[in-house]
């Protein structure tokens, strides 16, 4: 019986320090922020299943489906086959998920599985990163890592379909990269002076553009770091030949790129979103900024902004420029959305890339605060309660992110998505449609589609709210029928015989409306 007793003790003490060298390996870290990052990503797929079924949450991921599904089919970046267009906003993206369709796999499942790696990848910089901003501690990046497998807001990018966590886990490469390149030239070791560490961080600036062209913001933030690190100024001059090679061999074909596909340096969404969502630049600047700076409080980010607010005074008082960089970096981010496409909308998804950093440097400054408070105080009542708070809303908005994503979801299935399918079966082969969310029309639908927003039809984005101009236009495209919700085109649509109207409730549900086929030759009768 002791002799048994002995081998179980034996045996457990092995397996705790199995586990012990586990968690305090890197290997053991990252696995288990994988795992993390697999349970939250699968926590919201498995709530949408629950409310309705799978999909993606926003109609522009069937966008880069069908380009991707053609891709893989034909070889060609073109919405419809045949016609290459640059509606794409994120042609690197495009790319991922053209291998799953070259491997057969379910166009959901791929896109799910590689949100999850990116979500992974994401955490897994945080972790290894975060010392960067000026603290070392082990716990504290795995600290970093779980909040941003966890926050909702990247969770929810995860199972959209989208490029925004590939822009994200960029944007945390360049400036995790930058700063440590920069922290090993005041420790001296030879890496920092290399020519390949900043031809790769050239690189990586690069190919942000081809996933969306906001990443071009990233050569201030490595331009603000390279010009106050602590090199000397003859090592700058070597670092800005090997960053710009980096940057120019990836960038300069984007542009050509563009321009054989559109005629632009840019692609068609820049041009178009701008367009579209002019109205929103008619309120003041303050109040549009405002509204950009408020999305990312939205969940843990209000808990953490007195730690950003600590961020700067650290950096400040301790004349780390550097490192300051990443916040004066994210206040222009911000800027510039306020500047030229105020969207809030969709929980702020054109922002969501760079929300990352406003959470490890929230994170980074109360860690701290935190390590300056002596050891005796730590367990002090108000720490506690902060650590617990954070923890609690981290939480709580996970799960509230997680309804919002599933009822996202069921709306683009019931509404986009089923509109799609009934058009695939009852619409004529040969018709030709306008509507406003292409999507899901452009995947499942499998008619001509003109497209209201500009993104395939760049020739409405000079009249893209001009109802009136827009009317002409879809006359002389011969059009049969419009598909779109009334709201968005109330004076062209009040005058056409309602074709079809979609059953869905969650859309009514939410405050919006059916999507309706308009018969348009009907229309022409009544005029």
């Amino acid at each position: 019986m002791d002799q048994n007793l002995g081998t179980l003790t034996t045996k457990s003490q092995g397996r705790s320090r199995f586990y012990q060298r586990l968690w305090n390996s890197r290997s053991g870290a990252i696995f288990l922020l994988g795992l993390i990052s697999a349970l939250s990503l699968g926590g919201y797929l498995a709530y949408s299943n629950a409310v309705y079924r799978s999909g993606f949450p926003l109609d522009d991921a069937w966008i880069h489906q069908t380009y991707a599904r053609n891709l893989a089919l034909t070889g060609q970046m073109a919405f419809f086959p045949g016609q290459p267009s640059a509606g794409s906003t994120a042609p690197a993206w495009t790319v991922l998920l053209a291998l799953g369709h070259l491997l057969r796999i379910n166009e959901l499942a791929w896109a799910y599985f590689l949100g999850w790696i990116l979500l992974w990848g994401l955490a897994a910089i945080a972790w290894a990163g975060f010392g960067m901003l000026g603290f070392t501690g082990r716990s504290w990046g795995l600290a970093a890592g779980f909040l941003l497998a966890v926050e909702w807001h990247l969770v929810w990018a995860a199972g959209s379909g989208m490029e925004t966590l590939l822009q994200a886990v960029l944007i945390l490469l360049v400036l995790a990269g930058s700063l440590w390149l920069e922290k090993s030239e005041r420790q001296q070791k030879p890496v920092a002076r290399a020519g390949w560490p900043w031809l790769l961080v050239g690189g990586l600036v690069g190919s942000s553009a081809w996933v969306r062209p906001d990443g071009l913001t990233l050569l201030v933030l490595v331009g603000w770091v390279a010009a106050l690190g602590a090199w000397p100024t003859h090592a700058k001059l070597r670092i800005a030949i090997y960053f710009m090679a980096g940057f120019t061999l990836l960038f300069l074909p984007y542009l050509w790129f563009n321009l054989q596909l559109a005629g632009e340096v840019w692609p068609n969404t820049f041009y178009a979103k701008q367009a579209e969502y002019a109205v929103l630049r008619a309120a003041p600047l303050w109040q549009r900024g405002l509204a950009e700076f408020y999305l990312p409080l939205i969940g843990v980010g209000i808990l953490l902004l007195p730690g950003l607010i600590i961020s700067i005074a650290w950096c400040l008082h301790k004349r780390y420029w550097p490192a300051l960089g990443g916040v004066l970096w994210l206040i222009g981010y911000l800027g510039i959305y306020a500047l030229r496409l105020p969207v809030t909308y969709q929980h702020g998804r054109y922002i969501i890339p760079a929300m990352p950093v406003f959470f490890l440097y929230g994170l980074a400054g109360l860690a701290g605060w935190h390590e300056t408070i002596p050891a005796s105080r730590r367990a002090s009542l108000l720490n506690r309660t902060w650590s617990l708070a954070c923890i609690a809303i981290l939480l709580c908005f996970w799960v509230i992110g997680a309804r919002s994503y599933a009822w996202d979801v069921a709306v683009i299935e019931t509404e986009m998505v089923s509109t799609a399918r009934w058009v695939s079966r009852n619409i004529p082969a040969g018709a030709r449609l306008a509507a406003h969310d292409i999507g899901a029309l452009g995947y499942f639908g499998g008619r001509g589609i003109v497209d209201l927003a500009g993104l395939v039809s760049p020739e409405v984005i000079p009249f893209i709210r001009d109802e009136d101009a827009l009317e002409s236009f879809l006359r002389e495209e011969n059009v049969d029928y419009l598909v779109t919700f009334p709201g968005w085109y109330p004076n062209l649509t009040r005058r056409f015989e309602s074709f079809y109207t979609s059953s869905g409730t969650f859309s009514p549900m939410s405050g919006g409306e059916n999507m309706v086929v308009f018969r348009w030759d009907a229309a022409e009768s009544g005029n």
